[in-house]
């Protein structure tokens, strides 16, 4: 089993206000986490997302094998191999790390609202969630099982489809948050699981994040369904209703 060492950003203090702990990969979290996006590359591409990867012809080579379900253990050890000598840079990431920082009193006062918000259906919550950076894949993931998420930033200290990188930690925050008890429990589609993030986003935080907008491939119907903040705190009974209206019609 591989040690994998994480260097930290900035040091971190457990408590609500300290709601994000950020982190800069190590050159083996970085080439496991581009592994994971060749590895779903094929989904990325069906649902329109901009993937970013290290540039060579390996990475070609094996985004076609992915395609095919060909990836062998010998391609994760080439590409760690390309990652070690031609590709990883602490440095790189210390920009997208410091942006993010200049941001942390927004995401805790966002995070803290969500904390004292009333709803009846289980919002998942950890006390701290730790904020990876990376160079590579769609522009943000989460885990729901450690609070862990990942965010994609550039050499310049840039972030995929937001200037703001809370737009996205928040978006992720709250995937979180309704993963277990209402996304898988009701077995959502990606694009209606992805709208109601976004309405929830919107309607919670519209006033601290002005330039947060809807993605384009999300599912629409919910939008009447999802008003007010009201609607949020019974998401569980709207998402059921919803269901009922739309998904389990029959053919």
């Amino acid at each position: 089993m591989k040690t994998v060492i994480t260097l930290l950003c900035f040091s971190s203090i457990l408590s609500f206000e300290n709601s994000i702990q950020i982190t800069i990969p190590s050159v083996e979290e970085e080439t496991e986490y581009v592994w994971r996006t060749l590895i779903d590359i094929k989904f990325f591409e069906e649902h329109n997302y901009e993937v970013s990867l290290p540039d060579g012809e390996l990475i070609d080579q094996l985004k076609e094998k992915s395609k095919a379900n060909q990836l062998t253990d010998e391609d994760f050890n080439s590409l760690l191999n390309h990652m070690k000598s031609n590709v990883y840079k602490r440095s790189d990431y210390e920009k997208g790390c410091q942006k993010i920082e200049a941001n942390r009193a927004l995401i805790n006062k966002m995070t803290n609202e969500l904390r004292k918000s009333k709803r009846n259906w289980a919002f998942k919550e950890f006390d701290q969630y730790e904020v990876k950076l990376t160079l590579y894949g769609s522009g943000g993931s989460y885990n729901p099982e450690t609070g862990s998420i990942i965010i994609y930033t550039t050499k310049e200290g840039e972030f995929k489809q937001y200037e703001n990188p809370a737009n996205t930690i928040i978006h992720e925050i709250i995937h979180i948050g309704t993963e277990e008890s209402i996304m898988n429990k009701y077995q959502l589609p990606h694009p209606l699981k992805e709208r109601i993030i976004d309405k929830i986003v919107l309607l919670h935080f519209k006033k601290y994040l002005p330039s947060y907008r809807l993605q384009g491939f999300g599912d629409a119907r919910i939008d009447k369904y999802l008003k007010n903040k009201k609607s949020i705190k019974k998401l569980e009974e709207v998402v059921a209703q919803f269901q009922k209206d739309h998904l389990n019609q029959k053919k």
